[in-house]
């Protein structure tokens, strides 16, 4: 929803983390979108499974995933739109971590902060509610980025955000007031950032108010 929205016109999305391809090949197909979007998955399984998907879906036109590290190939600014579902595991380190490519961080929002800092005109990212969200709305606020849409939905802690090096973790930023959390539950909020000289509203303040609920 948020990307037909969002970036339907964009003539180039580009895709941080594209996994198995499913969600922007729905979106794909779902939306009458007639730019390019270049993906980038490091992980091999993924990446071969996501273009195989693609091929098998004949959108290779409309969506190609890359083999190459994100950071390495998009190292310079772009005003094109970014597309992107970050690693965001808070823990003291990745050293223990079932999977260390889930790590964001100390407070989960390194990478993030990271791709906020690319100068992209509009980015759709997804924030979770216990990964110091206020402080990753604060910088993406340093960085020049309005909050102009969001959609949010709870999900249940699982294999990965119940390991006890992160769950420990989320804990403390908790205490903090850092980490917004049920017994059972967390949110994840895709939020679309836009730059300020593009934005026509600052919705902030109304997403920190529906994560806050959970405390």
């Amino acid at each position: 929803m948020l990307l037909v929205g969002h970036c339907q016109t964009a003539p180039v999305i580009h895709e941080f983390g594209s996994g198995d391809g499913m969600p922007m090949i729905e979106a794909v197909l779902g939306a009458c979108f007639q730019g390019m979007i270049h993906g980038y998955e490091i992980n091999d399984v993924s990446w071969n499974l996501a273009n195989t998907r693609i091929r098998y879906q004949q959108i290779e036109d409309r969506y190609m995933v890359h083999h190459v590290s994100f950071f390495d190939a998009c190292n310079k600014p772009y005003t094109s739109t970014l597309v992107t579902n970050p690693p965001y595991l808070p823990a003291w380190t990745d050293s223990r971590l079932y999977i260390k490519g889930l790590y964001g961080g100390i407070d989960g929002s390194m990478i993030s902060r990271k791709l906020l800092s690319l100068e992209y005109s509009t980015v759709l990212l997804m924030v979770s509610s216990f990964s110091n969200p206020a402080g990753l709305l604060q910088y993406a606020s340093e960085q020049g980025y309005s909050v102009v849409d969001f959609l949010i939905r709870p999900l249940i802690f699982g294999r990965y955000s119940s390991q006890p090096e992160v769950k420990s973790r989320i804990v403390e930023l908790h205490q903090e007031q850092k980490a917004f959390f049920s017994e059972h539950y967390y949110l994840l909020a895709g939020v679309v950032f836009q730059k300020q000289n593009h934005a026509d509203k600052e919705l902030s303040d109304d997403l920190m108010a529906v994560i806050q609920s959970l405390r």
